[in-house]
């Protein structure tokens, strides 16, 4: 069993007798250099001391195997060790049986209690280690948002992050070292915070728009305009996507494949109406394979998306992440919907949509064997003709949505 012990910036002083108890009685302390200097005078005489090794993962197992066999581990960790913290990778790679999690006070609750913020209004959001952009899909107005950041140079770019999609108006409020000695917090417009800030820092923002235009990407549900990404002309239109995706019904943690994904606009929005929510895109032309990894980042999806250049027609499906939902919108073919069919486990949404009569064809196949919705959907915008407004009609789409039942 190896004990893993939360510790705040205040160190030797904030800990309860159960955890000092637990650091007194280790043959081994593992932790960051930080850490170790905080427990030091405290540990047992002929205790070792082992700082994390870098890169840490690969080392980690023998590690591991080699604290084990002289006695009782104990791994430090800041805070709340399941908070984006090492409890989380021992979990993942001993199992909940072999750890023991001893929770100090983590950094944003501590961040919440100072800004008089509940956990139910507030978002936590961490880019330690990760792009700032992770932060995007949080910035609806009204929100209240606790960043956890990498280092003191962080809130600042946070703040020109801000100012560059329309919510200069936002109230940050820097603060690090909290619990410590050393606390300390700036607060200021999102467009006019500057500075570096010390480390082990975290932001709070509480979110304003500076125009109704930021505004109109904000918020989980579908049906954006095409212009919220960057793209060739060749996406899923917003009134047909916003169909698609109240058929898919993202869900937090649930994984979409979109194959034959153009400019990815589905899985972007998929990745958008749920939270970890993820998606993988298959796309032949590679322009546009680029495209979406590129448009995933600037939405601050970096990590839930992936994009595999190819044919889905000959790519083994098999060897991809098991989907919860499928969405085939280009490159139509029985075979796909065929393999995207036998990939869904019970409860799997497909959605495919056809233009042409071929298309049309592969969906009704699918259809007389599993049942489900068939819509066609036809699109009318005004536009304008001479001085007048005249209705232009879209290319019809057809589309299948089914879910597949126990077998």
């Amino acid at each position: 069993m190896i004990d893993v012990v939360g510790i705040g910036d205040d160190g030797w002083v904030g800990l309860d007798e159960g955890r000092r108890g637990l650091v007194r009685d280790a043959a081994t302390v593992l932790g960051g250099r930080r850490h170790l200097d905080l427990v030091a005078e405290h540990a047992a005489t002929g205790a070792d001391l082992v700082a994390w090794p870098s890169p840490l993962l690969p080392a980690l197992p023998g590690l591991l195997e080699s604290a084990e066999s002289t006695g009782a581990v104990v791994v430090l960790a800041s805070g709340d060790p399941l908070r984006s913290g090492i409890g989380t990778t021992l979990v993942d790679l001993l199992g909940a049986d072999r750890v023991r999690i001893h929770p100090a006070l983590s950094c944003d609750v501590l961040a919440r209690a100072r800004q008089g913020w509940s956990a139910e209004e507030t978002t936590v959001v961490t880019t330690v280690g990760r792009d700032l952009r992770a932060v995007l899909p949080h910035l609806a107005p009204g929100a209240r948002v606790v960043v956890l950041c990498s280092d003191g140079s962080d809130p600042w770019r946070l703040a020109e992050l801000l100012t560059q999609h329309g919510r200069g108006a936002t109230e940050i409020t820097a603060r690090w070292h909290l619990g410590g000695p050393d606390e300390g917090a700036v607060a200021a417009r999102a467009d006019a915070f500057t500075g570096a800030t010390a480390d082990l820092v975290v932001c709070c923002l509480d979110v304003r728009a500076c125009s109704p235009a930021a505004v109109t990407t904000a918020g989980a549900m579908p049906g954006r305009a095409e212009d919220f990404i960057e793209h060739d002309g060749q996406v899923t239109k917003r009134d047909v996507r916003a169909s698609a995706l109240s058929r898919l019904r993202p869900t937090p943690g649930s994984h979409l494949w979109d194959l034959g994904a153009g400019n990815g606009t589905v899985a972007l929005e998929w990745c958008l109406g749920a939270e970890r929510a993820t998606a993988t895109c298959i796309e032949r032309d590679a322009t546009r394979a680029e495209r979406i990894t590129a448009n995933a980042a600037a939405l601050g999806l970096a990590g839930r998306v992936t994009v595999l250049h190819g044919d889905s027609a000959t790519r083994d499906l098999s060897a991809l992440t098991r989907p919860d939902a499928v969405f085939v919108g280009g490159g139509l073919a029985e075979p796909i919907l065929e393999a995207a069919w036998a990939s869904l486990r019970p409860g799997g949404r497909l959605v495919a949509h056809a233009v042409t009569l071929g298309g049309e064809a592969a969906l009704l196949a699918i259809h007389e064997r599993a049942g489900g919705d068939l819509t066609r959907l036809m699109i009318e915008r005004a536009v304008p003709l001479g001085a007048h407004l005249s209705w232009t009609p879209a290319r019809a789409v057809v589309q299948l949505a089914v879910v597949r039942g126990e077998e």
